[in-house]
């Protein structure tokens, strides 16, 4: 009994801050590599830019036409895959086709909703630039990030570039804005680290590019495709990074409702990786170490806390009057989390609501392994659902 305690709390130490505090330690020791400058021959365009959209009818337009003007000296290709659209994204993309007059924009409009992963593959076949970007409806990329993206390409050694996320939390309820502002910044950490050792394990998907000899076809019902794709490109032999001068912003949802249906999701979609891709538990996964530190631990922390919860219990009962105190502690952390996901606590709320903001990632892992094991339809589809944003209008960072 007291050997599965410490073993819980080791596991959950080591999760959080052990592993965090040893790749940051281990990218200080690497010395930093000067930024790269343009590669690419003057007069030729070395993007195709491929964005999926699924009833995207609110935002497309705005997008797009953003996207148009976005840096062409660089964007060659623009393919708009929708996928099964059921309103009015196809008639609004037919009307921009025809108005807009460039010839860089092209739409493949599928008849039925395949999934993301299976529409990026129709984009990623259509392609014909060096580098792939791709790009979701809802994020905005600053003026100029897509020149210093593309610019990691001139280290041969490069197979996917990602740009930094800002996340805006203007509207969000108390435990959103936690998990987009400091547990956000706190991954982000993270992955700077694991860019400056080696490679990150995933990227941000609304916003990261491959480089075309390096790119592969999705998996069919494949959820996360930007760690499926980082993660095929390490195993190719190249490195992934991260850019931090290349900058993108987006909104994740402003309730924990919303914000705990991502997580669910995209939990679920760690447990499909491993099992449509055994081969990222092998040696041929070159940042084994790191997925397993980062990304596979989190989904066995959930149990850690519930034994570490137990066992303390039962080792109190058993006569260790210290454990008592330790169980008091974790029932009352618990109960202040759960409060604080219905309620703004006064007094403690600093404490409590980013404690809600774990409790609530902890049960999306639980969730997202459930959904995964007893959905019986696409896993895709029974998890896809359009994020809910603030309706309120603000500008870029």
């Amino acid at each position: 009994m007291t050997l599965a305690f410490w073993l819980s709390l080791a596991v959950i130490v080591y999760t959080y801050a052990g592993y965090p505090l040893a790749i940051i330690g281990l990218a200080r020791l690497r010395k930093k590599k000067k930024r790269q400058y343009r590669w690419w021959q003057r007069g030729i365009r070395p993007v195709s830019l491929v964005m999926a959209v699924h009833n995207g009818e609110s935002k497309i337009e705005a997008q797009l036409d953003y996207l148009l003007q976005l840096e062409r000296e660089v964007i060659g290709e623009i393919f708009v895959v929708s996928d099964g659209s059921t309103d009015a994204t196809n008639a609004i993309l037919r009307g921009m086709e025809a108005s807009r007059c460039d010839d860089r924009l092209q739409l493949i409009l599928l008849d039925e909703q395949v999934g993301k992963a299976s529409a990026l593959n129709h984009g990623i076949a259509a392609a014909t630039a060096e580098i792939l970007l791709f790009v979701d409806l809802r994020p905005r990329i600053r003026e100029g990030s897509v020149n210093l993206l593309i610019e990691n390409f001139a280290d041969r050694r490069v197979g996917c570039a990602a740009g930094e996320l800002r996340l805006k939390t203007l509207g969000h309820d108390g435990t959103a804005k936690v998990v987009s502002g400091l547990y956000w910044r706190y991954e982000q950490a993270i992955r700077k680290a694991e860019s400056t050792y080696d490679s990150p394990v995933g990227v941000y998907g609304g916003f990261y590019a491959v480089r075309r000899a390096a790119v592969s076809f999705l998996p069919e019902g494949c959820i996360l495709d930007d760690m499926f794709q980082p993660l095929s490109v390490i195993r190719q032999g190249y490195r992934s990074v991260l850019d931090r001068h290349a900058v993108v912003t987006d909104v994740w949802p402003a309730k924990a409702k919303g914000e705990f249906a991502r997580k669910v999701r995209t939990l679920a979609g760690n447990f499909q990786l491993v099992t449509q891709c055994p081969w990222v538990l092998t040696p041929q996964n070159r940042v084994l170490f790191q997925l397993i530190s980062h990304k596979l631990l989190r989904l066995v922390v959930p149990y850690c806390f519930v034994l570490l919860l137990v066992t303390s219990a039962m080792l109190g009962r058993a006569g260790h009057r210290g454990m008592l105190i330790v169980t008091a502690l974790q029932l009352a952390g618990w109960l202040l989390a759960l409060l604080s996901l219905r309620w703004t606590l006064p007094l403690v709320g600093r404490i409590a609501t980013p404690a809600g903001a774990m409790l609530m990632l902890n049960a999306a892992a639980v969730v997202g392994l459930y959904r995964f094991l007893f959905t019986r339809r696409p896993l895709w589809k029974s998890l896809w659902v359009p994020t809910p944003t603030p309706m309120k209008k603000t500008r870029l960072a």
